[in-house]
């Protein structure tokens, strides 16, 4: 006689050849399926047939709602009360570290923002990554109330925390297939909101021919389901669809895009402007959302320019960081880069046409990012400026030689930079 996980197990793999079939499932099926993939119980294998599966057919809107209800309903949930926000982006463009800028500004304003993120999937670096180069990002969901009680928001990774589990491990798949479904994101993103309790979310929606999403009728149909889940889950949502072509800060890699970051906070002279301008449009979409539930009546863009301006970003940022255990008083002058560096110059004049974001993730990637917290690839010109011959393009940096002539050698068919005579 078989046992109760046997027959369990039996009807996962029932469920997955289901919808191989294209055919559609009920929330017990849903609910069975992801309950054996976040207690590991189907193997890689298996697991990888559903992700081709979902990939393939894709979900309806209803499966969608019982796919994230499901994940949420087999793990954690971390409870907190009132309004709670977050920012979270669909991804597909390294260097546009925006996150680690909004959480001081929506805390500083008085707001609740647990944000729990995700580490790399496709890219060079995923925002718990980054934030790893100054504060531990592993806490105990108790531990990230604790946290968010006394300084209002919390940048940390979800992977360890039980929240949406069957998630962690397709992501862990997904990871070596470096891809995901459009339904899948969708999933997987609003799992992990729904159970940190969020309830204003601004979602960041990047598109372009080397994005994750790259045409306007596909972000359409994407936003359209995000919505509808949304407002199933009882969450005031604000969809930011934004053409990119290109990085919005300079560096790639987890501690280049902290110092980034950095800059922004600490308002240098010579701060990514593309980043900041980026930051604070998405941060007044989520104030605009926060005050409007609040009954605040304030210009959240002009709130947002006060307190970056003033230093109060900055400050609420520490606080954070030294909540999590990390570096008293951060600043970008402590993350000091000592790995090997190598700058890669032009070899005629011309002017940036293009940049091509795979073959960027891809040289940082083999630079060793984002395991090598310092490796990664540093861009000194955007989409448009002029250059003149043998004027440095972008440096690399790896703690390995090796990679980085490796690099070298892979930049020859696989540019970062298209340059137009």
């Amino acid at each position: 006689m078989k046992t109760s996980d046997e027959i369990k197990h039996l009807d996962a793999v029932k469920s997955i050849q289901k919808k191989l079939l294209g055919k559609k499932l009920n929330y017990k099926e849903i609910y069975n399926l992801m309950d054996n993939i976040a207690r590991d119980k189907l193997g890689d294998i298996l697991t990888t047939y559903f992700i081709a599966a979902s990939f393939k057919e894709g979900f309806s809107n209803e499966e969608i709602y019982q796919f994230t209800k499901a994940m949420v309903d087999t793990g954690t949930k971390i409870e907190f009360d009132g309004i709670v926000a977050d920012k979270h982006s669909t991804g597909g463009v390294a260097g546009t570290r925006t996150t680690l800028i909004i959480v001081p500004i929506i805390a500083e304003s008085g707001f609740k923002i647990p944000k729990t993120s995700s580490r790399a999937i496709t890219s060079p670096a995923g925002t718990a990554d980054v934030m790893e180069v100054m504060a531990d990002v592993t806490f105990t969901p108790n531990q990230i109330k604790k946290i968010v009680s006394e300084v209002g928001g919390c940048i940390v990774w979800g992977g360890h925390l039980g929240i949406a589990p069957a998630d962690d491990v397709l992501i862990d798949i997904e990871e070596e297939l470096s891809f995901e479904s459009f339904d899948k994101i969708i999933v997987s993103i609003m799992a992990k909101k729904i159970a940190v309790s969020t309830n204003h979310l601004v979602l960041d929606l990047p598109i372009g021919s080397t994005m994750k999403i790259r045409h306007s009728k596909d972000a359409d149909k994407i936003q359209s389901k995000f919505k509808v889940i949304a407002k199933k889950f009882n969450i005031n949502i604000k969809i930011d669809i934004n053409e990119i072509n290109e990085p919005a800060g300079c560096g790639i890699g987890p501690l280049l895009e902290a110092r980034d970051a950095l800059y922004v906070l600490e308002q240098k002279k010579d701060r990514p402007i593309h980043l900041e301008n980026k930051a604070i449009r998405l941060a007044t979409q989520l104030l605009e959302l926060c005050y409007k539930t609040a009954k605040i009546e304030k210009d959240p863009e002009v709130e947002i320019r006060k307190i970056l301006t003033s230093g109060r970003a900055l400050n609420k940022f520490r606080q954070i960081v030294y909540a999590q255990g990390g570096i008293k008083n951060i600043s970008s002058d402590k993350l000091k880069i000592k790995a090997n560096r190598q700058n890669i110059n032009s070899v005629n004049y011309g002017k940036i046409k293009k940049v091509n974001n795979y073959n960027l993730n891809m040289i940082a990637k083999l630079l060793g990012a984002p395991k090598d917290k310092q490796a990664g690839v540093y861009l000194y010109k955007r989409i448009g400026d002029k250059v003149d011959k043998n004027e440095t393009l972008f440096t690399l940096f790896s703690h390995e030689l090796y990679k980085i002539k490796e690099a070298q050698v892979t930049l020859e068919n696989f540019p970062i930079y298209e340059i137009s005579k």
